[in-house]
């Protein structure tokens, strides 16, 4: 039976060029859905599935995130004078306990598999998961529940998969699949960003990974690959015939918030989601046809 997936590392040392000016002075991560940062909705995703230990591979002008794992004493202090009770729920309810996060820092922007490497220390050897803030996912049980249980039968490597446009194979790591059982499809290689026509699929794999430390291994040698980088895809694709490898089909919606758009509409599901605001925000839309 496989190890228990008790460890999750979130990359969040990117500069959000997409989002300036905003993201000029606040991390991308930090930016919000409706009224929780992008970083904490993937924090609770992973305590949900069972995370206990939380790594967060940082960047120079990340300590806003730091700062929103962390109390504020003056913030707290405020709240329960004033009675604020729901409030101060909301800023500590989903907090981890102390000692249970770790920050460590990619000094140099050479890609997701040099990030993930960069939090080896902390990783050991056993199954750890990866979660990029900017593939928000709205399901329930959150995605990361639904890999971790079915992780428990397949063990190996396992990726959340989806469908994409064809023409978008260039953006994605690709699946190359050779065998379908329910949501686990067995994967025989897998591609970094290929050509449209030279994608062996349209599965393409967003942020949610389950790895064996087996990857930290390959990812040792710092081999770089598209655009330079240092690959997780090409790590990953090196474990295939050496362990287990399945994508997953999750079942939920995701929003890129990697992009404008996305993160309005991200914006907009989650609002419709709060039964306090759906009927205001459903009227507000019906202006807009």
């Amino acid at each position: 039976m496989p190890k228990p997936v008790r460890k999750a590392v979130f990359p969040v040392a990117g500069l959000g060029t997409r989002f300036l000016p905003a993201t000029k002075a606040l991390p991308k991560e930090m930016l919000p859905v409706v009224d929780k940062p992008l970083i904490q909705y993937a924090v609770e995703e992973a305590q949900e599935a069972g995370i206990e230990e939380f790594i967060f591979v940082t960047g120079r002008a990340k300590s806003a995130i730091e700062d929103h794992f962390d109390h504020s004493v003056e913030l707290e202090m405020v709240l329960r004078e004033r009675g604020r009770s729901e409030s101060l729920h909301s800023v500590l309810d989903w907090m981890p306990a102390p000692g249970h996060i770790s920050y460590t820092r990619q000094q140099e922007p050479m890609g997701l598999g040099h990030a993930v490497w960069c939090a080896r220390n902390f990783i050991s050897d056993e199954p750890f998961a990866v979660l990029l803030a900017d593939d928000l996912i709205l399901s329930n049980p959150g995605c990361l529940k639904q890999m971790v249980d079915a992780h428990k039968k397949s063990g190996g490597n396992l990726v959340a998969v989806e469908e994409v446009p064809p023409s978008m194979t260039d953006q994605y790591g690709i699946i190359d699949a050779s065998a379908e059982n329910g949501q686990l499809i067995a994967a025989k290689g897998v591609v970094e960003k290929p050509k449209p026509a030279d994608a062996p699929s349209a599965l393409g794999i967003i942020g949610r990974y389950i790895l064996e430390p087996i990857v930290l291994t390959i990812l040792e040698h710092q081999e770089r690959g598209t655009g330079n980088e240092i690959q997780l895809t090409d790590a990953m694709a090196k474990t295939i015939g050496l362990i287990p490898f399945h994508g997953f089909r999750y079942q939920g919606r995701r929003f890129d918030c990697g992009n404008k758009v996305g993160y309005l509409e991200a914006n907009l599901a989650f609002a419709l989601e709060r039964p306090e605001m759906s009927e205001r925000v459903r009227e507000m839309l019906t202006k807009f046809n």
